[in-house]
């Protein structure tokens, strides 16, 4: 079998992973050494750091001074979790599904909730449904980024003004790279782990004026757990969203995802993540648009994500074989560029279609990615030469 030289330049930081995703440029548990350890989040300090987040949030997104934004448990999941059992049921739903978080909440509200009047429009990866057929007399649920099929919504455009019901968007992958427009969102979530390379188990819930009046006009047909109530007595409690959280969050947490937000401030906010996010896209684009073995798994370019870039692997040989056969070679790739510490967790998702999934989110420089790709080049030939090879009995 030939062997194949390897690259001499290596990704300086070689974290490719689509969640949790890489730290920014030049963190060090040093950034860490302010955080309040040991001490209450409902003490001054905790409260303090809690609220501090929740300003420079708003700050470096944007958020309108009228939308509530509140940390809650469980990462992005808990988040979604959390708007979906709380404000669902009294209108019809539309569901927008096309990668596996999206249908995710499809199961949630039609097998869980069991919502008689749920609607589902689905695609396939790597497409995205039509958005002219979506109902804004209901209440409408979509990913603004597919995380696993690399799809994201082109803009809020196909989202009306003047639409009667709510609009709950899963932003996780998208907030911080993709501008989003506030006036077309009635509740927003996500997790830090993201864009800004933060830590899991927390999420964000970002709400409009719209949202809250459904919280104190509606009460849901099931019981809540004591994790998804956000009202007490028929009003909002407007302490979750001064930085009183439902349940204890991790300090060591909310103090990265403060230097993640001051980081974000010290670029010049939300724009320049997007620019950053933007470039490494088209860098991924130049490199695919040279390299013949590997096309996009979104084809068309206005819905091609520039954080959770998927590909497929085009070579003519590969596409004839069985799909687990296909799948074995991406996960050999993956392991030959681990190996070299040149790329960790570049596999695709496992409900997703065999491929790589590349971060390329704000907190990777390009530069990286640029030397990364002669890596691909180098996996994949090497990955080709062994599958090629003849079976010995």
């Amino acid at each position: 079998m030939p062997e194949f030289a390897t690259p001499g330049l290596r990704p300086a930081n070689p974290c490719f992973s689509s969640g949790p995703c890489p730290k920014r440029p030049g963190w060090t548990l040093n950034a860490l050494a302010g955080a309040a350890l040991g001490r209450s989040h409902r003490g001054k300090l905790g409260r303090a750091k809690l609220r501090e987040v929740i300003d420079r949030t708003r700050v470096v997104l944007g958020v309108p001074a009228e939308w509530r934004i509140g940390i809650v448990p469980a990462s992005d999941t808990g988040a979604v979790e959390m708007a979906l059992w709380s404000l669902l049921g009294a209108r019809p739903v539309d569901m927008l599904a096309w990668e596996s978080f999206g249908l995710g909440w499809v199961t949630d509200v039609v097998k869980q909730l069991k919502l008689k009047d749920a609607r589902v429009l689905k695609a396939d990866y790597g497409q995205i449904p039509d958005l002219s057929q979506v109902d804004f007399s209901h209440d409408v649920v979509f990913t603004w980024n597919g995380t696993t099929s690399g799809v994201r919504v082109p803009d809020g455009h196909w989202i009306p003004a003047d639409r009667e019901g709510l609009t709950i968007c899963d932003a996780t992958s998208a907030v911080f790279a993709m501008n989003l427009p506030w006036d077309k969102l009635d509740v927003v979530t996500y997790s830090w782990q993201k864009v800004l390379g933060g830590e899991a188990a927390h999420g964000v819930l970002i709400l409009s004026p719209r949202a809250v009046a459904r919280l104190e006009s509606y009460t849901p047909a099931w019981p809540l757990p004591k994790i998804f109530r956000l009202t007490k007595g028929g009003k909002l409690m407007e302490e979750v969203f001064r930085g009183d959280t439902i349940n204890t969050p991790s300090m060591l947490v909310v103090e990265d995802a403060l230097d993640g937000l001051k980081w974000a401030e010290s670029l010049g906010g939300v724009k320049a993540l997007i620019a950053r996010s933007e470039a490494n896209l088209a860098a991924v684009e130049a490199w695919v648009a040279k390299t013949p073995w590997v096309e996009f798994l979104v084809a068309d370019p206005t819905i091609r994500s520039c954080t959770s870039v998927c590909l497929k692997v085009a070579d003519p040989w590969l596409a004839t074989r069985p799909a687990e056969e296909q799948a074995a070679f991406i996960k050999r790739m993956a392991a030959l560029l681990e190996a070299e510490n040149a790329a960790y967790d570049v596999a695709g998702h496992r409900d997703a279609p065999a491929g790589l999934r590349i971060w390329a989110g704000a907190t990777v420089e390009t530069s990286d990615l640029e030397a990364l790709f002669p890596w691909l080049d180098w996996a994949f030939q090497t990955a080709l030469a062994e599958a090629r090879q003849p079976k010995t009995a």
